[in-house]
């Protein structure tokens, strides 16, 4: 059953990731440890961090999510789940929006896609630091520092993770 509500849930998100993955944490946050309780808030930040440590697209979070609820089974649902939907809906969509290239539709949709896209980023990030810094005042202001940073400055962000790590091991968050 579980691997059904897995599959089932994250076929959704999958039509509703405009962005990415990143983009729906929050909801798969939701889903996975306010409404089912599988996993605390703190476990969920850690798997969403290595997801994003890790080489490679970052759907990475959905497997890992799956595995922890899952095992192996829960991986593959919630990886197909996330993946099988969107993608069958892209070719569709692709197939379509090369028809309507000269569209005053098309820039209108696209122009519209940007902002979306940042607010549920933002939105997602708001969630990633509450989860990682509860009860921690110096973590916020590290996230805060972080996000200027990076907004401010062409600093490579791998630069900045490794600022955020040294001040974790020095004890400063």
């Amino acid at each position: 059953m579980v691997i059904l509500l897995l599959l089932g849930m994250f076929s959704l998100f999958s039509l509703m990731a405009v962005g990415g993955a990143v983009t729906l944490i929050a909801e798969m946050h939701h889903f996975v440890v306010e409404s089912h309780g599988w996993m605390s808030s703190a476990e969920f930040a850690s798997l969403f961090a290595i997801a994003q440590a890790a080489p490679g697209p970052n759907v990475l979070v959905v497997s890992l999510i799956g595995w922890k609820v899952a095992g192996l089974a829960g991986a593959m649902a919630a990886t197909v789940g996330m993946c099988g939907p969107s993608s069958v809906l892209s070719y569709h969509v692709a197939r379509l929006w090369l028809r309507l290239h000269d569209s005053h539709w098309r820039r209108a949709i696209e122009r519209a896609l940007a902002p979306l896209t940042i607010g549920l980023v933002a939105g997602s990030a708001w969630l990633m630091s509450g989860a990682a810094n509860e009860g921690r005042p110096t973590g916020w202001l590290l996230c805060a520092l972080v996000t200027a940073l990076a907004w401010r400055t062409s600093i490579h962000p791998l630069w900045l993770l490794a600022a955020g790590a040294l001040a974790g091991v020095a004890g400063w968050v």
